[in-house]
């Protein structure tokens, strides 16, 4: 019995050490083409006049001295005595606003918030905002990143600002900042961060005014009605309304690397677009 166990584990022991060598040996074939290869094709005359009219007038345009707009201007006149909400269209100058108002506060002396609810918003403003005032006078505050946080002018996630309120609470002492700045304020109605702004807005004391910006709000009068019954404050509503400044314009760009207009010149989807779409739907009806 036992020379017969022996004789198996023998037999198992070089099983065991073949495999490595039979798994190194072993070459796994091509996997086949997930989706149909597609056909070269040429864009007809019609099709490269789309795209023209789809990228004319893209480019740097003449310089020019800066004008303030109206609404940016009353923002900052409001900005001294009060808390503002600012709705305006994408592009059409809310950072300005805060830009102003950091530097007539760092001029002062005194210090900054900014908040955002996007890593990348906070990684692309640390930037921006040191390149305008100086690299010792920002600081970064995020899940991943943590530079200069000493510095007057912090900016950061709008979870990271309300957790510095729950530390003040807890420690009986002050947040060090006279200004805090909302972007993308709208993100209170988030059915799963928003409870952050709220919390955020709610406990941030009466001292340090408020820029909040978006241009998604909705009921903006209302958010403000909101904002002056938990903070005992009045709100100064901009509501810079109309189309974008800088016109929105989309494209789809093909696996050929050609660019077809995703709207034609009616308004409604380009049907040059349904060809690939209808590649797309043969490919999955395949797996």
């Amino acid at each position: 019995m036992a020379r017969g166990r022996n004789d198996n584990r023998r037999k198992n022991q070089g099983r065991g050490r073949s495999r490595p060598r039979d798994e190194r040996e072993y070459k796994r074939g091509l996997a086949h083409e997930s989706s149909e290869q597609s056909q070269s094709s040429v864009q007809t005359p019609q099709q490269i006049k789309a795209v023209e009219r789809l990228l004319s007038g893209i480019g740097v345009p003449p310089a020019a001295p800066f004008k303030p707009d109206d609404f940016q201007l009353e923002a900052l006149e409001a900005i001294e005595t009060e808390d503002v909400l600012v709705t305006a269209p994408t592009g059409s100058g809310k950072t300005w606003i805060a830009r102003e108002e950091i530097r007539r506060l760092l001029e002062q002396g005194k210090r900054a918030w900014y908040t955002s609810p996007l890593k990348a918003l906070t990684n692309s403003k640390y930037v921006e905002f040191s390149l305008e005032f100086g690299a010792e006078n920002v600081g970064i505050l995020t899940g991943d990143r943590k530079e200069n946080f000493g510095a007057p002018l912090i900016v950061g996630t709008t979870e990271i600002y309300r957790n510095q309120l729950f530390d003040a609470l807890r420690s009986g002492e002050q947040v060090r900042t006279d200004f805090v700045i909302f972007d993308e304020a709208h993100y209170l109605a988030d059915e799963d961060r928003g409870h952050v702004w709220e919390e955020a807005i709610i406990l941030t004391p009466p001292r340090i005014r408020l820029l909040l910006l978006s241009a998604t709000v909705g009921r903006a009068e209302e958010f403000a009605k909101w904002i002056e019954d938990v903070r005992g404050s009045t709100v100064r509503v901009i509501n810079r309304a109309g189309t974008r400044p800088v016109e929105l314009r989309a494209a789809y760009l093909s696996n050929e690397m050609q660019l077809f207009p995703l709207l034609d010149e009616s308004g409604r989807m380009n049907p040059d677009i349904e060809k690939f779409a209808n590649v797309q739907r043969r490919s999955f009806r395949r797996r």
